[in-house]
């Protein structure tokens, strides 16, 4: 393999500079390469190498000469092509890039991938080409001055040097009369830098009036800013607090300060409300980043931010990998989400890598959330993060009442899902001539298909799921893989006629209920497969903001700070979906998850009230949530884990051994159990089948690795790990500190 770290006999050249450079592949670590001479080829430079018969693009990890190189011989290295005309990674960049490589212990490559997802930005935009008059210019024999061809003359005898687009709007003069005067040598061409796609935002432009507690807040955040040090401050508000408000505050002085900030959302693709409040406090939208973005938005929002034109940034996770130029604030709004875990490639926490990056650039970082995490509630007790509370909604609106309805007691009627108590309040409250939502984690129609004469279940064929249907769409569908088709007229497996049942109801099946108990009431449905994309969400919002629409039906993604005015009433149709399954977070999700969907209600003048639906009153989430008390949940919560020494109180790893081949892969987890390290204090449980056995194709099989809170998993796994040989189509993935255990 051309340049790679194996040693060699022969003495290294002292005369050789070497630089090293890390390629965005899999590969363990950067490769060597002869540097060629002149400027630029620092570290950090964006570089193109050659691989193979290939060329690749990289990045310079350091610089060294042959004589402190790995020994690799001289006649081995191949020259670096070129210097790319692209700002350099930054160091506190290269330093993230390697501590996330190392904690995850994925390839620093990887990683680095992340950081290079627009190779096309590395080349320079193209300038604007504009015109400015030749002075003392000699008019050929024969060119006749026009009065169009005088006035484009006289604009630009004294410059500044304009484009086309403004020379025709000041003196209506067509293409072919610029052209004309250039090629006649009475114009010179100037090449302009392209402009900005990104308007500065105005940090003093006057936003809302501050409550007491709002303003109290907000000057916290602003000394934290005004540090330039690392810190960490929850922003721990109710629902409806205003906690958007404080930290714009933090932006602002940011701005001030002339340095970037970056708003992590965990739907950012999905938050027009957030956006018009961006828009009204500093007079212009931000720059996203999420996947939505087409190829030239991201290639010019890339770039930008690498040469500090985009003052203030926000994104979904991967926006945390982004190249910023003069980074001075990170925000992770809603920090509880479980959005910001990437599961797929790399495994990381974008909240806790987002904490990383404040660390290692000197920067503060605000987590906001109406429901903290465990993991940072217990960091605000031991004194790692600083705290700020907003115990109350702001002007006059107060917290819902929230009140639980039995369905032992209370059941919905035969082939019915609202209890008569939902049923009852949905009807005062559109008698009122107020808005409801109706909330259930659960898309389409129904999770389950199954034969009345056999019992058989459809079922995915690369995934151990069953295929949800969509009615809306006629559709069958692998929420896990994609898998579709359409229903069959008779069973699969014992071909009886007409006999597949609908069993259980998602958001599809609630709506057409709703229109048969209300068939007056104008309703809509928001969940994630029912929405062509950001517009398409945006008009919703705008739709239920506005008053045209009585009765919201949706999923998880209306829980995530909107703000509807009339909306007074809110309806958990299935409190108990959450609390199944090994999950050791099921309970701590399920509480954030039905507090945030019940701080819909009531947060304008409107009181408001919420009813959940449960089999388990009694539950600790379902008392936590009527009481409001959420300190006693927490602290019940905490001492369950303290005692079974889970996070955060112990440290978890998850090992994934998957491939396309069952047999190849129950081998591999075998030879991994095998040699699986035993030390006092580690745990390592399985090899066992995933819950989700079989996923996109690929059969799968974990362990599940405990230790002390004090102890690093990393060093162990990587020992062990390296012991096995995988069979030649299997994976092996690590992931540290998992949040799903599917």
């Amino acid at each position: 393999m051309p340049n790679g770290h194996t040693s060699s006999d022969a003495v290294p050249d002292p005369g050789v500079e070497r630089v090293r450079v890390l390629l965005p592949l899999g590969l363990p670590g950067p490769l060597d390469y002869r540097a060629v001479p002149g400027p630029g080829l620092g570290p950090g430079a964006f570089v193109r190498v050659p691989l193979g018969s290939a060329e690749r693009l990289g990045v310079v990890w350091d610089r060294e000469s042959g004589a402190d190189g790995d020994g690799i011989d001289e006649a081995r290295l191949r020259d670096v092509l070129e210097i790319l005309d692209a700002p350099p990674l930054g160091a506190v960049m290269r330093r993230f890039i390697d501590w996330v490589a190392g904690y995850t212990l994925a390839p620093p490559g990887a990683v680095l991938k992340m950081a290079m997802s627009v190779p096309k930005a590395l080349a320079p935009e193209a300038g604007v080409s504009a015109y400015l008059g030749v002075p003392g210019w000699p008019r050929p024999e024969g060119f006749r001055i026009t009065a169009q061809r005088n006035k484009v003359l006289e604009l630009l005898a004294a410059g500044p040097p304009r484009t086309p687009a403004d020379i025709r709007a000041e003196t209506g003069a067509g293409a072919s009369v610029i052209k004309g005067l250039e090629a006649a040598g009475a114009l010179a061409v100037h090449a302009l830098a392209p402009p900005s796609p990104f308007a500065a935002p105005d940090p003093d432009r006057a936003g809302p009036a501050l409550t007491p507690a709002q303003a109290a807040a907000a000057a916290k955040l602003l000394a934290a800013v005004r540090a330039e040090k690392f810190s960490v401050t929850l922003l721990d508000g109710v629902t409806g607090s205003g906690k958007t408000e404080v930290y714009f505050e933090a932006i602002a002085e940011t701005l001030r300060r002339g340095r970037q900030a970056l708003v992590l959302l965990p739907e950012i693709a999905l938050s027009a409300q957030w956006l018009e409040r961006f828009a009204a406090r500093f007079g212009c939208a931000p720059a996203l980043w999420h996947s939505e973005l087409g190829a030239a938005r991201r290639r010019r929002t890339w770039r930008a931010v690498a040469e500090d034109r985009a003052p203030v940034v926000v994104g979904a996770r991967s926006a945390l990998f982004l190249p910023y130029a003069a980074l001075g604030l990170i925000v992770i709004d809603e920090e509880h989400d479980g959005s910001y875990k990437q599961e797929d490639g790399v495994f990381y926490s974008a909240r806790d890598m987002g904490v990383v990056r404040g660390h290692l650039g000197a920067l503060p970082v605000v987590l906001a959330s109406a429901t903290p995490s465990l993991e940072t509630v217990v960091n605000v007790e031991r004194g790692r993060y600083a705290a700020l509370r907003l115990g109350e909604r702001i002007g006059s609106a107060t917290l819902p009442e929230v009140g639980l309805v039995d369905l032992r007691a209370a059941p919905p009627p035969s082939g019915r899902w609202l209890s008569p108590p939902l049923a009852e309040a949905l009807a005062e409250t559109l008698e009122a001539g107020q808005q409801a939502l109706l909330f259930l984690n659960r898309r389409g129609y129904a999770p389950l298909t199954l034969c009345r004469a056999c019992g058989h279940r459809l079922e995915c064929p690369n995934c151990s799921a069953w295929l949800v249907e969509h009615r809306a769409s006629g559709r069958l569908t692998c929420h896990h893989c994609g898998y579709a088709l359409r229903p069959p007229s008779s069973c699969p497996d014992c071909q009886a006629e007409a006999s597949l049942a609908a069993c259980g109801p998602g958001v599809e099946r609630i709506a057409e209920e709703v229109s048969a108990l209300f068939p007056e009431a104008r309703q809509c449905i928001m969940a994630s497969d029912t929405l062509a994309g950001p517009q398409s969400f945006g008009d919703i919002v705008a739709a239920v903001t506005s008053g045209a629409v009585d009765i919201l039906i949706g999923t998880q993604i209306i829980a995530k700070g909107y703000h509807f005015p009339r909306l007074t009433l809110v309806g958990v149709v299935d409190a108990d979906l959450g609390l199944s399954g090994a999950d050791l977070r099921a309970s701590e999700h399920t509480h954030q998850l039905l507090t945030q969907v019940a701080g819909r209600a009531g947060r304008a003048e409107l009181p408001g009230r919420v009813l959940v639906q449960t089999y388990m009153p009694e539950h600790p989430v379902m008392a936590a949530l009527a009481s409001g008390d959420r300190e006693a949940f927490i602290r019940a919560e905490k001492a369950e884990r303290k005692a079974a020494h889970m996070p955060p109180f112990g440290r978890l790893a998850a090992v994934i051994v998957s491939g396309p081949r069952e047999g190849e892969v129950d081998a591999t987890a075998r030879a991994l159990g095998r040699v699986r390290p035993n030390a006092p204090g580690l745990e390592v449980l399985g090899p066992a089948p995933a819950a989700l056995s079989l996923l996109r194709g690929r059969h799968r099989r974990r362990f599940l690795v405990k230790g002390a809170r004090n102890r690093a998993l990393q060093p162990i796994l990587r020992h062990w790990l390296a012991r096995v040989r995988p069979g030649k189509a299997v994976r092996i993935q690590v992931d540290v500190d998992p949040v799903s255990f599917l």
